[in-house]
């Protein structure tokens, strides 16, 4: 108990969610992942018989997410970090997953969704298994920085839709917290998962690249209300008002509707919601996702026609321009001459047009 009267001591005890996962870790140790320290067998506070203060730099101290399907881990092999979710071994969702993680899949370059990297079967439970992904983030997490960071995001997410809709699947749910990203390249030191910005121990701040210098790759994740169609069949109507995105106008549980022109809509809600409204120079999108978040479904582009566009307007964006910063819409005018005008040199100095 501190002198403000609050109870540390609540974290001392594993709440009913971690105790779950923490009498999991027999389990997925021998399947070649290690969950952290507060997870491990005879746990005890590292903090314990130390000053206060101890509580505050102690890395098992950090709980879980408020998500309680998933937990992070780290795969012994190589201590790369990834996710661990649980799910139904007879769910679509797994059988999905497979399907686009399968070798002829994983060729194609526009394949955006997450790989599966491994499934636990849980032998003390039928109706239970894990599935192993990459550990992401949120796409604006660390946040955007210049106009090319925002049209390399925009156009692999819309290659991946593309892909999927090639491929007969309509995501269904591709709001944006089901669009993220492994920036584990942004991190050269690494970061610890329950605070995303310190260093893995959470002794300090975890150093970060540009996302401009180094390799980032986006996903599509959670395909547990997806449908998947015969590339030949024929109408793709389904019924259903599941999702993250409530603005969509289509959804009805007796009227049916076109999954593919839903998952259009829903991504131009993440354009509208993540770039247009955030950022006041991003305007030269606005046409475009106009269209994409068109209340009639027939007026709406195809996932083909969007990401034609959207490259379109990347190759109209000067090599000066794409390393602009980009603009936070509430910045007033005069920060915005002071960092657009410093951009525009340093854009010019380090990436001089051909």
């Amino acid at each position: 108990m501190s002198s403000a009267g609050i109870d540390f001591t609540s974290i001392e005890r594993l709440r009913d969610v971690e105790i779950y996962w923490a009498e999991k870790y027999p389990l997925f140790e021998m399947h070649g992942y290690k969950l952290r320290r507060r997870y491990r067998p005879g746990w005890t506070p590292s903090w314990r018989g130390k000053p206060l203060i101890a509580i505050l730099r102690a890395e098992d101290a950090l709980s879980l997410h408020a998500r309680v399907n998933v937990i992070d881990a780290t795969r012994i092999s190589d201590g790369k970090l990834v996710y661990l979710k649980k799910i139904k071994p007879d769910s679509q969702e797994l059988e999905l997953l497979k399907y686009l993680s399968s070798p002829e899949m994983l060729q194609h370059p526009h394949n955006h969704c997450v790989p599966l990297l491994d499934v636990i079967y849980d032998p003390s439970d039928s109706e239970t298994c894990f599935v192993v992904m990459p550990y992401l983030r949120y796409i604006d997490h660390p946040p955007f920085e210049l106009v090319e960071d925002m049209m390399e995001c925009g156009e692999t997410i819309l290659e991946g839709l593309f892909f999927l809709h090639d491929n007969g699947v309509a995501h269904r749910d591709c709001a944006y917290k089901n669009i993220m990203m492994d920036a584990s390249a942004m991190f050269p030191q690494g970061f610890h998962p329950m605070k995303e910005l310190s260093l893995p121990d959470i002794s300090g701040s975890a150093p970060i690249l540009h996302r401009v210098d180094v390799p980032i790759r986006y996903y599509f994740i959670d395909f547990g209300i997806s449908s998947r169609f015969a590339t030949n069949q024929g109408p793709t109507l389904v019924l259903g008002t599941q999702g993250l995105d409530d603005e969509v106008p289509e959804l009805s549980d007796t009227v049916p509707y076109d999954p593919f022109k839903t998952d259009i809509f829903i991504i131009g809600n993440v354009f509208r919601q993540q770039f247009l409204q955030v950022y006041s120079n991003a305007d030269l999108l606005t046409p475009l996702v106009q269209r994409m978040v068109n209340r009639d479904p027939n007026l709406r582009p195809s996932a083909s026609e969007a990401l034609r566009e959207w490259k379109a307007i990347r190759r109209r964006v000067s090599s000066v321009q794409r390393y602009w910063r980009l603009r936070p819409a509430k910045e007033s005018w005069l920060a915005s001459l002071y960092f657009e005008l410093k951009a525009c040199v340093l854009g010019i100095l380090t990436n001089p047009a051909p």
